[in-house]
Parts: structure tokens; sequence; C-alpha cells
């Protein structure tokens, strides 16, 4: 190669010769930065991720004294709603209770009737009172038949007095008149009765 008349070296002597596009082996592999760049993830945790958590959680309790007063507050409101939810429970139980009684006041003359039927004989009136009776009594009805039972004015209403045979004798039901009955532990109707006594 003949030499530069400066002395100075060729530039085109220093450049890298021209490849054919076939690797020889002995080029070292140039690679492109945006393929060093980190694999995308599947969301799936290998276990390597750190864990990200909530700066609001790791805070530390404040002795801040209106936070004191948020969570007073917040606890009465909650005492407060729950009496409220109990109270409306009770009160809607009553209301039932009373629609049930007032309903079942309101068949206790087709009850009547059926036990006027009866005592006149008509015997295939016995299967509707049946009917009646075992369609209110699982729900809370009781009847008050008290033939024989002492007389108790809370469940009896005495419309005939008779007296008694010794004095000392305590008042008794000796005829149901018309049959009572009581509604959920109260007394829709007395038994009309006729005591001795």
């Amino acid at each position: 190669v003949p030499a530069n008349p400066t002395g100075a070296a060729d530039p085109a002597d220093e450049a890298e010769p021209l490849t054919t596009g076939q690797d020889d082996g002995n080029e070292p592999e140039v690679t492109d930065p945006a393929d060093e760049a980190e694999p995308l993830t599947t969301g799936q945790d290998d276990g390597n991720e750190p864990e990200v958590t909530d700066p609001v959680e790791e805070s530390e309790p404040t002795d801040d004294p209106g936070s004191d007063q948020y969570l007073a507050d917040l606890q009465r409101v909650s005492a407060e709603f729950a009496n409220f939810r109990k109270q409306a429970n009770r009160r809607n139980a009553e209301a039932t209770t009373r629609a049930l009684a007032d309903l079942a006041g309101r068949l206790l003359p087709i009850l009547d009737a059926c036990d006027a039927a009866i005592s006149q004989g008509a015997d295939d009136v016995v299967a509707i009172r049946k009917a009646v009776l075992d369609a209110l009594e699982p729900v809370g009805l009781e009847v008050l038949d008290p033939n024989g039972d002492p007389f108790d004015p809370t469940l009896h209403e005495a419309v005939a007095h008779e007296p008694a045979d010794k004095a000392d004798d305590a008042p008794e039901v000796v005829e149901v008149v018309r049959r009572g009955y009581v509604w959920a532990g109260r007394v829709i109707r007395p038994a009309m009765v006729r005591v001795r006594g």
C-alpha cells in the first residue's frame, strides 16, 4: 500500500471492509437497545417482584383529636342505626301481628255461624269449621272453650251468674255461650260464659 505523501495513514485504509451479508463468525454481534428491554409480564406473580403496598394502610395512627372525634361520631351513628333497625323490626312484627289478629277477628263470625249450624244438627259444616281453624291455628289462633274451668275475667265475659253450692267455692264456668279466641297471646274476643260461684 503506498504511503500518503504527508506520512499520515489514509482514512480509506482504516475503514472497515465491506461485507457480503454473510456472517463469517469473526464479526461482533450488534444488538438493538430495544431488544434488551425487560420482557413483558403476564400478570402472574413469580415471587421476584416487590410487593406494592397502600401508603394509607402503612400510615401510623395519629394523635389528631379530629380523627378521634370522627371515630366517636361513627360509633355513635352505628349504634343509633342498630337501635333504629331493632325498633323498626319490632314495630313491623307488631304491625303484622295486629293485622293478622284483625283478619282473624273478621273471620270469627264465620266460625260462630259454623258453631250455630253444628248445634242445629248441620254436620256437613264441621269440615268447613275445621278447615278455617286448621288454617288459623298454626299462625297463632287459640280457641277458648273453657267449660268447667275456673272463671278468669281476662279471658271470659260472664253473661249469667248463679250462686255456688258452697259459699267458699271459686267461680267456675258452667256453660260456654260463645267461644272466645286468643291471637298470639292477646285476647281478640273473650268467651261468653255462664258462671257459678
